[in-house]
């Protein structure tokens, strides 16, 4: 048991820190949504994680089928970035009262947006696919009680970290101008076309060489 709960924090560790276009979505959208518009991104990201822990550990099969089509399914990830950084970039405005405040309203259909807007940019992340499916295999051999240990310990220990990265964004938040979170948002944007690019790039012409 000890063993799959040391095992279960090194995986949370590995994938709470590494550097991603959910790492800096999470804080973009902590200071412009506000803690709740964050923790709602966050939701979303845990929730796919949740999905594909269940689907690679339970729905075999079908994940192994995942896996074989993982170029397409990079391609639509490469696209979903691409078209929010475009949005981000040229499109998304920080709304401010007549004072020029910041103002965060969220309606019921924009915590929906925002919690599936998380969820499918975790899924539709390579990198994210695959670590699963490498942790899978990894773990194939431990009991299932085990298993289960080190898949619980790894999901709750990225979540809290997601959870302290609002929290973090929301005290930065304080100190800055709508115009310096716009400025933000901008960068934000820029690195989710970034990341979409050289995924794409990689993904049709260098897919063939893997």
């Amino acid at each position: 048991m000890l063993e799959a709960l040391l095992k279960g924090l090194t995986l949370g560790l590995l994938l709470s820190i590494s550097v991603g276009p959910v790492v800096f979505s999470i804080i973009k959208q902590s200071l412009n949504s506000g803690h709740r518009g964050g923790l709602t991104f966050v939701f979303g990201v845990s929730a796919s994680d949740i999905s594909l822990v269940l689907i690679s550990n339970v729905f075999t099969q079908l994940f192994g089928y995942l896996v074989r089509h993982k170029s397409m399914i990079g391609i639509a990830g490469s696209i979903f970035l691409i078209g929010l950084g475009i949005f981000f970039i040229f499109f998304k405005k920080i709304k401010v009262d007549d004072s020029g405040v910041h103002v965060i309203l969220l309606r019921k259909r924009d915590y929906i947006k925002t919690f599936f807007s998380g969820f499918f940019m975790n899924t539709l992340n390579p990198a994210v696919f695959l670590f699963w499916f490498t942790t899978s295999s990894t773990l194939i051999t431990m009991p299932v009680q085990h298993r289960i240990i080190a898949f619980v310990t790894c999901l709750a220990f990225v979540l809290g970290t997601d959870i302290l990265k609002v929290m973090m964004a929301q005290k930065i938040r304080k100190k800055l101008t709508p115009h310096n979170i716009q400025i933000l948002s901008r960068i934000n944007g820029l690195i989710l076309l970034g990341f979409g690019m050289v995924l794409l790039w990689g993904l049709v012409f260098y897919s063939d060489k893997i």
